[in-house]
């Protein structure tokens, strides 16, 4: 009988322990279950994204607000991007959503730079203006062999 109650009681542990992993393996992964509720996403297309990745920070005015979800290649050929966005956020209907890079050599990330429009974006809406990844060995490559 003891025998029986001390099981009992080291298999809740265990389970308890289980479920706490899994609970903290889904709220600390790259994009969590629980806070999808609090976001919104707005999707942008780009020539070119030269190493954006999921998981990549979006910023506006230098604070960040979002991560990249998802990326496909979409219509025309073009980088189909989806931003995972915090609710409070309001983008304008004519804001700007730029890849750029954080210094010289440094991850890519998301900047939107709002525009003048009083009019914001709801949940799925298309950021319409977008300037693409600059793309650093297309660059030297010019540099070096004249081809500007």
């Amino acid at each position: 009988m003891k025998k029986i109650n001390t099981d009992f009681i080291v298999g809740l542990f265990l389970l308890a322990g289980f479920g706490c992993f899994v609970y903290l393996s889904l709220q600390l992964g790259e994009f969590s279950m629980f806070s999808m509720e609090k976001n919104y996403t707005l999707t942008a297309d780009f020539n070119n994204i030269s190493g954006l990745k999921p998981g990549a920070g979006v910023e506006m005015a230098g604070v960040g607000v979002g991560q990249v979800f998802k990326i496909a290649l979409g219509e025309n050929d073009r980088a189909h991007v989806t931003l995972l966005l915090k609710r409070g956020v309001k983008v304008s209907e004519d804001a700007i959503a730029s890849i750029r890079t954080q210094g010289i050599i440094g991850d890519k990330y998301v900047r939107i730079s709002q525009g003048g429009l009083e009019d914001f974006l709801a949940d799925g809406g298309v950021i319409e203006e977008t300037e693409s990844a600059v793309d650093l060995e297309e660059l030297v490559s010019k540099y070096i062999f004249g081809d500007v």
